[in-house]
């Protein structure tokens, strides 16, 4: 498995205080703001996953757009997809919540599939 696409696990307190398992998967990803179209697809260095967006690297708007496309072509919500690291920087690191074990490989045979192109 690539060095950019991880499963995790988390324990986290639920809203009654038990203890309650999730997945997350994090996964690194390239950012090519300015692009004539947005894209999510092939890959980069040692593997991370290309995303081309239409904005500009200002203010942060390109980030924005990385992530909601990565949710799009990943069928998830946006609010399943967290900026990890690289607030500025063209290399980012994304992480993903998913619900169990099955989902996480479902998300990760779709992030190879879409490193193919």
């Amino acid at each position: 498995m690539p060095r950019s696409v991880e499963a995790e696990f988390h324990t986290t307190l639920g809203d009654e205080g038990a203890d309650m398992e999730r997945a997350a998967v994090r996964f690194t990803v390239r950012v090519r703001p300015g692009a004539s179209r947005t894209r999510v697809g092939g890959s980069y260095g040692e593997g991370e996953l290309v995303v081309a967006v239409t904005d500009r690297a200002v203010d942060g708007k390109a980030t924005h757009a990385c992530l909601r496309a990565v949710a799009e072509a990943l069928g998830a919500r946006r609010s399943t997809v967290h900026l990890v690291s690289g607030v500025t920087r063209r290399t980012k690191v994304l992480e993903i919540d998913v619900g169990d074990g099955d989902e996480a490989e479902r998300l990760r045979s779709r992030l190879d599939a879409l490193r193919v192109g």
